[in-house]
This record gives C-alpha cells, structure tokens and sequence, in this order.
C-alpha cells in the first residue's frame, strides 16, 4: 500500500492512499506512542483535515512500529491539573477529552489498527474508534488505578457496552493486560491477524466501505452515538438526518418560496403513511 503524506507534523503522521483512506498515526515510538498534550492537538487537527477532505470515506488511526498502537498520557507532562503544553503551563486540561467526542463525531467510519500495547488512554482511543483490526501481538488494558487515574466516560460506558459489566469492572479494577485473542473472545476487536498483515487486512476492510453508501455509513454511525450517547447522540442523529432533507424538493420549495417572498406550495408532496 502506497501512502502519500499530506501533512506537517511533529508527533504524528498524516497520509492519504489514492483511493480514499486516510491514515493517521501516532508517531512517538520512543515512549510507546504515548500522547502529550501536541500530540493530541495534532491529531485534532488530522482528524478535521479528514472529516473536510471529500475524497476521503474512511479514517485508520494508529500508531507507530510493532510495539504499541498507544500507550497512553505521557506521565512525564501530567500535573496536578491535566497535561500540560510544553510540559511548564501552570494549568493543565485533558484534550484527549475532546479528541475522544470528535472521533466519535466525524462522519466517517475511524478504524483502530492496533500492533503491540494499547493501553490506557491508548485503549480508550481504540475502544471509542468504530472498528478494531488487531495484529496477534496486541495487548489490551487499562491502567488508570496503577498511576491514580481513570476514566469515567467512553472509557468506562462504552467498554461496558462491548464486553458486558463485569468485564469491564474487571479490566479497570484489575488493571490485568489480555492478548489479542482474549480481546477477540469478549468482543473488544473485530478481528485478530498476524502482525505481517495487519495493514493489509486494515485497508480491505476500509475499502469494503468506500464501496458502501457514504451517507448510510454516516447515519449508521450517528444511529449508535444515539443510543449510547442521549441527548448529544439524538443532536447528532438528527442533524445528520436533516441533511438528507436539505437535499429533496420538499425542502428545496421551502428555501425557494422563502427567498421569493411567497407562501410554499408543499401540496405536491406525499403525506407519507
């Protein structure tokens, strides 16, 4: 596979294929590809590059070499507020926390592609991303309690949702570590490869959907955020949704008798059953 960089960055990588994958990765593999406060920013700004880009349908995040897809918040930035820029601002805040609900919102299907350690916050970003493809030399946990953190939301919510209550409680309570076949039998990835065709296996799987309804993939997506995800899930739904409106003659008629200053004439239109 052929990739193409179309972007400038310090702890990341963005590229395109020329048949509309983009590919964002973690590129920090000195420290794991753990994620600093740039990192994040950076991966916001790719992330947005994607969503924009009409030419791409479908978004694979991962992280760089065969260690670890991502390890989590750098250690070394965290104070007693958050993660800070630059490792020296008084004040820290969480801005995976806003990356984390941006995935979940651009309206193209996020794939994880996952070799070596996805732990941490590294685990929440694969857990919130739509699909995950594993090499066999994945490892899945959460660390949280270890470092005296956690993760109240997605990374607690939407792991229940996949693997059951229990689980999840056992996964954060524990802080054990499961390969990638244990990961495949209690419903946390979609499918396990060997390493060697892990990216292979990755693009197959994104191209099966570039040949699929983009609109469709959309609302699929947006249906799930709305069940698990309340009122914000419904918002999304439905502005989603509303885009299909926009696009009919019903709604064309309203926008044009507004702008001609005269009452619509919508009696052509079904009252449909």
């Amino acid at each position: 596979m052929n990739w193409t960089a179309a972007g400038d960055y310090t702890d990341i990588r963005y590229e395109l294929s020329d048949d509309g994958i983009a590919k964002i990765t973690i590129d920090r593999p000195e420290v794991r590809n753990a994620f600093r406060p740039e990192t994040v920013i950076e991966l916001s700004d790719a992330f947005d590059k994607a969503r924009e880009d009409t030419n791409v349908g479908v978004i694979i995040l991962t992280g760089e070499g065969d260690k670890a897809f991502c390890s989590g918040g750098d250690q070394r930035v965290r104070g007693e507020s958050g993660y800070r820029v630059g490792g020296t601002a008084a004040v820290g805040r969480f801005h995976v926390t806003d990356l984390q609900v941006q995935i979940r919102r651009t309206p193209k299907p996020v794939v994880a592609m996952v070799r070596g350690f996805a732990i941490g916050g590294g685990h929440v970003l694969h857990v919130i991303c739509d699909l995950t493809i594993a090499a066999d030399n994945a490892r899945f946990g959460q660390t949280g309690p270890r470092v005296g953190s956690w993760d109240g939301g997605f990374g607690a919510s939407v792991l229940r949702d996949l693997v059951g209550t229990k689980k999840a409680k056992e996964i954060w309570l524990l802080c054990r570590q499961y390969d990638a076949q244990e990961a495949l039998e209690m419903g946390l990835v979609n499918a396990v490869v060997p390493l060697a065709e892990v990216e292979e296996t990755t693009v197959q799987w994104c191209r099966e959907m570039l040949a699929l309804s983009p609109f469709a993939l959309r609302l699929v997506k947006s249906s799930f955020n709305a069940q698990e995800d309340g009122y914000a899930g419904i918002q999304q739904l439905a502005h989603d949704t509303n885009l299909l409106l926009y696009g009919s003659d019903e709604a064309r008629e309203g926008r044009t008798a507004f702008l001609e200053k005269r009452q619509p004439d919508f009696s052509r239109f079904p009252r449909r059953p």
